[in-house]
């Protein structure tokens, strides 16, 4: 079962920011590597689901000429607006996978925490609906925690594999990292929007820390 909007009004109710992503050494070098992973210095029009309460979103908003950042959450929104106030490119709106995000095209769309609050039906239902908004040459980026967490319906890993599963029908997998262990780490994949993959176009990376 895909995790519903009373979850996540719930969870902001009880902490403004209940992931630390203010404050986390964790999550800044998380944002780092997200920033670093993108494979252009800018973008013109880009797609951040699940934005939060904004962090990465400031950052993300240095790299893009416009800037759409959706979450479900109102709460969230109300933070992020504020996060991002001194940030006239950035548009904010309340949003909910899969079936309500904002037209594209895009040429970048960062799924950051956001995919493993899916079912599986859904999970393919928000990869269509993101694929379809992306322009060719896009960059699509997905970064997620993989430990396993009990109320979310699938893993960080499970996520991925699903994309990776599109390689050859309209993406190429451009990159991919792992950081930390089964206790606290995350994985990154990056792709491209793209005819079906030529012998080689798949690249990938690998790094730890």
């Amino acid at each position: 079962m895909t995790l519903p909007e009373s979850y996540f009004e719930d969870v902001y109710a009880a902490n403004v920011d209940p992931w630390n992503f203010r404050s986390s050494p964790y999550e800044a070098a998380k944002y780092d590597r997200t920033l670093a992973a993108l494979p252009r210095l800018h973008y013109a029009r880009a797609l951040e689901v699940g934005c939060s309460i904004g962090v990465l979103t400031s950052r993300l908003a240095a790299r893009a000429e416009e800037l759409i950042a959706v979450d479900m959450s109102e709460r969230a929104l109300a933070q992020a607006r504020r996060e991002n106030a001194d940030r006239p490119n950035v548009t904010f709106e309340r949003r909910q996978l899969p079936h309500d995000l904002p037209r594209g095209p895009f040429d970048l769309i960062v799924l950051s925490e956001v995919l493993y609050y899916l079912s599986p039906e859904d999970l393919e239902r928000a990869l269509d609906a993101v694929l379809a908004r992306l322009v060719p040459g896009g960059t699509l980026l997905l970064v997620h925690w993989t430990p396993h967490v009990h109320d979310y319906p699938q893993t960080g890993d499970a996520v991925h594999a699903a994309t990776l599963a599109r390689v050859g029908h309209g993406l190429c997998h451009r990159h991919a990292e792992r950081h930390g262990d089964r206790r606290e780490g995350y994985r990154l994949d990056v792709f491209e929007r793209t005819a079906p993959c030529r012998l080689g176009d798949r690249g990938m990376g690998r790094s730890g820390r």
